[in-house]
């Protein structure tokens, strides 16, 4: 393996953020990445940055505001992790029990993608949230519910679900009101 280079994904658990993210601040930056097969990850071939572009990003990075999705708040190491963990009704009027769960650094944004394939989707609630928190909540507050897909599921009471994620919220730990 050559040593003038970083894979995406190391580069990113240095910098404290997600592969997804750095793809896009790659992406702005115009930095070219590379693949190489790597029997570390399974023989699946995995994208690259040289060494000269990883210095060039960690100089760039927490300055921009790289998050293109989004723009949220930059922790003290420079991490974009912040922003809100959403209740989203999909189908209020039709199936009123159909609701998607998740995290979003910039939630009018958020809300407007999710208006492509759900037009009448209506915020029920947003908590301040990091961006690890996500999964746990996901988890926790969906007991009984039924897996519609990764994100989507379906409950008898909205309400409920609702109640739940204030009681998740109401035990984590206060972050200031990030994007309310």
């Amino acid at each position: 393996m050559n040593d003038n280079i970083i894979s995406v994904i190391d580069a990113a658990n240095k910098l404290g953020t997600r592969k997804q993210q750095l793809f896009k601040i790659i992406k702005r930056l115009g930095i070219a990445t590379t693949k190489q097969k790597n029997s570390a990850h399974k023989g699946q071939a995995i994208s690259y940055i040289s060494n000269t572009d990883f210095d060039h990003i960690v100089n760039n990075f927490g300055q921009t505001g790289e998050d293109t999705e989004s723009s949220s708040v930059a922790t003290t190491s420079g991490q974009l992790d912040h922003g809100v963990f959403y209740l989203i009704q999909l189908e209020p009027d039709h199936d009123p029990g159909r609701f998607k769960l998740g995290f979003a650094s910039n939630m009018p944004e958020r809300l407007r993608s999710h208006r492509c394939s759900a037009p009448f989707a209506k915020i029920l609630k947003t908590w301040p949230c990091h961006a690890l928190w996500e999964r746990t909540a996901i988890d926790s507050v969906t007991q009984g519910c039924e897996k519609i897909h990764t994100e989507v599921f379906r409950t008898k009471d909205i309400s409920s679900v609702q109640e739940r994620c204030d009681l998740f919220f109401n035990l984590m730990p206060k972050l200031d009101d990030i994007m309310r």
